[in-house]
């Protein structure tokens, strides 16, 4: 079994109340796709936890800063940080998991937890999400006319023009 990083999900939010329930919302987001269902409730549940931690130790700030939601696949576990600004305690080991507290440099620091995958899992056997590109409607609508010789926008190209000569745009004053 390796502990190479196999997926990876993060999200960065301000240290608020409301990032507890965006955090395990994200959490939740990101096993569905993992197709880790059975793991979903109790990682969500762990990540909101830590992140409420964090939040809490930021209620006190002017400005409470962002935060770092991460989620990570890697050997045999799921990996849970958060990152921030703020000094928490090390959050409690899950059943069959590992915890700590990582300082990453001058004013920054990571709560962590790890869960066992399913059954022995290795995340290199998790099968991942395959994400095709899709362009939105516009965008096909704008290749379609560029492929068929449409002649561009004028005022578009009006736009560039002044921004390139800096020139003052006719829609300033």
């Amino acid at each position: 079994m390796t502990d190479r990083t196999e997926q990876m999900d993060d999200l960065q939010l301000v240290a608020l109340p409301s990032a507890v329930g965006c955090a395990e919302m994200f959490v939740r987001f990101s096993l569905t796709e993992w197709k880790l269902q059975p793991m979903r409730e109790r990682a969500a549940a762990l990540a909101g936890a830590v992140t409420r931690q964090v939040v809490e130790a930021a209620a006190g700030d002017e400005q409470p800063g962002m935060i770092t939601i991460r989620v990570r696949l890697s050997g045999g576990n799921l990996v849970v940080e958060v990152e921030s600004a703020h000094e928490v305690a090390a959050p409690p080991t899950p059943e069959g998991g590992r915890s700590g507290l990582d300082h990453l440099g001058p004013g920054r620091y990571m709560p962590w937890l790890t869960i066992p995958l399913p059954g022995g899992m290795d995340a290199g056997a998790v099968p991942l999400p395959r994400r095709t590109r899709k362009p939105s409607p516009e965008a096909a609508r704008l290749a379609r006319e560029e492929e068929a010789g449409a002649p561009p926008d004028p005022d578009v190209l009006g736009r560039i023009l002044y921004g390139l000569n800096g020139t003052q745009s006719r829609h300033q004053k």
